[in-house]
């Protein structure tokens, strides 16, 4: 083979290896796919956008929407460009109509490159839509409906003032895991401000009392009301030093709600732990 043969044959060779590369798009770094829902496959993460509280007016119907507040996704997806023959939008929708109907969802209102669907999970109501494009890029958005965590707790002064006044106080600062007695870490601000309240009082004797919603069973909201308020106790005691002769835990279940079950933002009330003067 001569040295131009040898030539044209080399570079022949590299041209066919470049265009056999495969160039794949990499996944925005800051983004990552929702826990309950996967991508369509060959497909990248393009962008995104997660906030703690936001609100977005779902499509269920022609001429309807409905608001969801909650903890809120946007994902942004677009195929890859090495995708020959791209999804068509009736495709996606299908996809993920069938997922969440898996997960025991429910489709609220589908129309060409648009799909809303709504499921529970945990007891948490979850929206979701689905918005596809014809060039197969779509985007998810998803909302955890739920009603907003109070950012603001009260001092142990306008706890001592309610006790006072009426005999207890609610404390909404202090969350828990879903269906858990595990104690939240930004609760710390809330435990906080009743031990000081504790110990600027050294006469004061407290029940912590621990409220549900009605969600569940009777049995179980009792049971789980009383290991909460129990926590809480122990995280005076162990945590601040408060003795225990001081405080007493009950459970009251769901049966002292504050605010009708019917909602969301009614049943974030009545999941609560009280302060009961003894």
């Amino acid at each position: 083979m001569g040295k131009r043969t040898f030539y044209l044959f080399a570079v022949l060779l590299m041209t066919l290896t470049l265009g056999l590369t495969v160039v794949t798009q990499k996944d925005d770094p800051r983004c990552k796919d929702h826990p309950l829902l996967t991508r369509m496959p060959d497909y990248w993460l393009r962008g995104c956008n997660n906030k703690q509280f936001d609100s977005y007016a779902f499509k269920v119907s022609k001429e309807r929407k409905d608001p969801v507040e909650g903890q809120y996704w946007w994902l942004s997806y677009y195929p890859q460009n090495y995708l020959t023959t791209k999804p068509s939008e009736l495709q996606i929708q299908r996809n993920y109509e069938n997922a969440v109907k898996k997960l025991g969802g429910t489709v609220l209102w589908s129309e060409k490159g648009l799909t809303t669907m709504k499921l529970i999970q945990n007891n948490q109501e979850i929206w979701i839509e689905v918005r596809v494009e014809f060039t197969g890029k779509y985007w998810l958005t998803i909302v955890q409906k739920e009603g907003m965590v109070q950012e603001i707790v009260a001092d142990a002064a306008a706890l001592g003032q309610d006790i006072n006044t009426t005999g207890h106080v609610a404390v909404y600062g202090i969350l828990f895991d879903t269906n858990k007695s595990t104690i939240k870490p930004e609760s710390a601000q809330a435990i906080a401000e009743i031990a000081k309240l504790l110990t600027s009082s050294p006469a004061l004797k407290l029940y912590v009392v621990g409220h549900t919603d009605n969600v569940g069973g009777i049995e179980s909201n009792i049971k789980l009301s009383q290991e909460r308020a129990e926590a809480v106790l122990q995280s005076l005691v162990r945590g601040h030093g408060i003795s225990p002769s001081r405080l007493r835990s009950f459970g009251c279940g769901l049966f002292s709600p504050v605010a009708p079950n019917d909602t969301e933002e009614g049943r974030a009330k009545n999941r609560r732990v009280e302060l009961v003067k003894q």
